[in-house]
């Protein structure tokens, strides 16, 4: 018996030995990743998130995912970091939807839409309303699963060389606006022009332009903006939440343990988080220093240029989603949830606003 005892005890150890042999080679597999993004290397606020981002990926995971992050032009040009992912060349991209209209109408509809979302709203619909579905069905065919990893807020409508008194004055007007509203500009009688972060400020500079949207204070500040145009209007009709993204190549995701996939996809979520309250923490200080130190001419859009705008952009975004069966889907779901969004929000953010404002606050 005791023999037999002997040899049992000894089995179940040599089993929980070579189990912890096991343990240590598993636990240190790591997978290391490349993200591409659109933004110049670090830039504040967007560069910063991807940084962030791939930063909190490998802390979360112990180090079993390593991400090393190539700023716009290092690995691959910043529009076309939608292909190198597609193609697994890098694992995760990091840029906005709306520069991927060419691949997909309806995917524009996840950054931002002119008089749309608010960030709050935006974040409701895709997390609670069906929009992450939505999104998942239109990047699928990319082989891709995208996520939301920012949000910039409400934007600035833009830095201009001319003064803006009316609608007549968007007549001919080449500006740097991409998506949904530069197709606005377009039917009000401007040129909108695509440029990557990194060619905005020798194209106003050069005259090839004559006016940008970029973000807002924060980032515009750090771009120099204000040594190149005149007027800095507000506020941002085009994109009133502008949701930044993190798409990864479906492959890679799957080929990961469950454990961290779970793991980048909920990374993303927190950098979703963090990006609006770090833009949200900085505008303020950095307009100030805009228009105090820098002497910026801050001024409002006219109600009658954004009255115009208003129109114009709903007869857009109806007919982007008159294009294709894909589009119109994600429209119908867009158009329901923002408008249970905006009964509610009158009652309750506007309402509460307004009281602020009258109180002096």
């Amino acid at each position: 018996m005791k023999r037999r005892d002997f040899i049992k005890t000894a089995g179940a150890g040599a089993a929980v030995s070579a189990a912890a042999a096991m343990t240590p080679a598993i636990a240190q597999e790591t997978h290391k990743w490349k993200m591409v993004t659109t933004w110049p290397k670090n830039f504040p606020g967007l560069g910063t998130g991807a940084e962030f981002l791939a930063q909190l990926v490998q802390e979360m995971s112990g180090g079993r995912i390593e991400v090393k992050v190539y700023g716009a032009g290092e690995l691959v040009p910043a529009f076309e970091i939608f292909d190198a992912v597609s193609r697994g060349t890098a694992e995760m991209g990091h840029g906005a939807s709306y520069y991927w209209k060419g691949k997909s109408e309806a995917a524009q509809f996840f950054s931002a839409v002119p008089f749309g979302f608010t960030a709050q709203e935006m974040n409701s619909w895709l997390y609670h309303g069906g929009g992450m579905e939505l999104w998942k069905e239109v990047y699928d065919p990319f082989g891709l699963v995208p996520t939301a990893a920012g949000n910039t807020g409400v934007q600035m409508a833009g830095w201009f060389n001319r003064e803006i008194k009316s609608v007549a004055d968007l007549q001919g007007l080449k500006m740097r606006i991409p998506g949904l509203g530069g197709e606005v500009l377009q039917r009000a009688g401007g040129t909108p022009v695509n440029l990557p972060g990194g060619e905005i400020f020798t194209s106003l500079q050069s005259g090839a332009i004559d006016a940008t949207e970029w973000v807002g204070p924060y980032n515009d500040l750090a771009f120099g903006l204000y040594k190149v145009a005149k007027y800095y209007y507000y506020p941002g009709w085009h994109e009133p939440g502008t949701t930044l993204e993190c798409f990864i190549n479906k492959k890679a995701l799957e080929a990961l343990p469950a454990d961290l996939q779970s793991i980048v996809l909920n990374a993303c979520r927190v950098a979703n988080q963090d990006m609006l309250a770090d833009f949200t923490s900085q505008n303020n200080k950095a307009l100030q220093t805009l228009v105090n130190d820098h002497k910026v001419d801050l001024r409002k859009l006219p109600d009658e240029v954004l009255a115009k705008l208003k129109e114009l952009s709903e007869q857009v975004v109806a007919e982007v989603a008159e294009k294709d069966a894909v589009s119109k889907k994600v429209y119908e779901s867009f158009k329901q949830f923002l408008g249970q969004a905006v009964a509610w929000h009158n009652v309750s953010e506007r309402a509460y606003l307004n009281a602020r404002i009258g109180a002096d606050c």
